[in-house]
């Protein structure tokens, strides 16, 4: 397969189903063909749902597993030509385990793009045990998406729906600066480009942690003491506002269509991005690299906002 694809999860369920919705728009936006993937295996929890026959094979010889394995993504993948008839659609059952395919899948897309009722829900689809090695693992950027995500949802009626004046939300950016992320940066400015939208750049920083008694009682030079300190918490708040301002310069160059909003903010960066998700169309994260055949570690404020964000999450791994 070319890398030149997005590809999309699926196994039945609402969860998957949203996923592969976005997944069809984000294809268009980016003019590229959309792939559909099924990871199946034998026994499979995936298929605790597949209604009961009474035999344990279907017709043509294959087990009632893979009958509906070979359903799932063929019937996802019609409904998505009738919605989108000019949008190239392929379709690949894998047998395997499905981190195993997904990273595969991964590896070989401009996108992988997984649906999820949120991580570690019971029976969800890609409950923690895939979807965290998926993203912990991936070399390529991964969407997740929540069932009920829909086109309306990213989406902004200008002058009211009478005017028929849309744009899509901003794009949100949850960039660190104390680690070069330019792939991070990269994919947030090609997205909010294709989508036509803003993009808002959220830095969180934190101050040096003061004591907390008040010694003006006893300290007559306190007050001067208390505006030394404010002096330089500005000092620093001013500072890194202009390191963020030097770190998306030339990406400001290279994406001049691009309205860019950016924000410092004190304080955890997860709980200002979360809140950003509810008024953005994506979330974009970054995760870094790390070698390890078996860490899962994605780091906290990825981890927390795939817990949380209102927004489809796109977490993208850099070194």
């Amino acid at each position: 397969m070319s890398r030149r694809l997005v590809i999309a999860a699926v196994d039945g369920s609402a969860e998957s189903r949203a996923a592969a919705r976005w997944a069809a728009r984000e294809a268009l936006l980016r003019g590229l063909p959309l792939h559909i993937v099924h990871a199946w295996q034998e026994w499979s929890p995936d298929f605790v749902h597949a209604p009961f026959t009474g035999t344990d094979t279907a017709p043509g010889g294959t087990t009632i597993t893979q009958h509906w394995a070979e359903r799932v993504p063929r019937d996802v993948a019609e409904r998505l030509r009738e919605d989108h008839p000019g949008l190239r659609i392929g379709v690949e059952q894998v047998f395997g385990r499905p981190v195993e395919v997904l990273l595969a899948a991964a590896n070989e897309a401009e996108v992988l793009v997984l649906g999820s009722r949120g991580l570690g829900a019971l029976g969800g689809f890609l409950a923690g045990s895939v979807s965290m090695p998926v993203i912990a693992h991936a070399e390529r950027p991964v969407v997740l998406v929540r069932a009920g995500e829909c086109a309306e949802d990213e989406l902004r009626y200008e002058g009211g729906r009478e005017a028929r004046r849309v744009r899509h939300l901003d794009v949100v950016l949850g960039l660190d600066l104390t680690r070069p992320c330019d792939e991070v940066i990269e994919y947030a400015f090609a997205a909010a480009a294709a989508r036509g939208a803003g993009l808002r750049v959220v830095h969180g920083w934190n101050t040096p942690i003061m004591s907390g008694y008040e010694p003006a009682a006893t300290d007559p030079g306190h007050g001067v003491a208390m505006g030394l300190r404010e002096a330089s918490a500005l000092t620093d708040a001013l500072r890194e506002a202009s390191a963020l301002t030097d770190a998306l310069r030339p990406w400001r160059g290279k994406f001049p269509d691009v309205d860019v909003k950016e924000q410092c903010v004190v304080g955890r960066a997860a709980d200002h991005l979360v809140d950003a998700s509810k008024d953005a169309s994506l979330l974009v994260v970054g995760r870094r690299v790390r070698r390890a055949a078996l860490a899962t570690r994605i780091g906290p404020v990825t981890h927390a906002v795939l817990h949380h964000a209102a927004a489809p999450v796109a977490v993208v791994p850099h070194l």
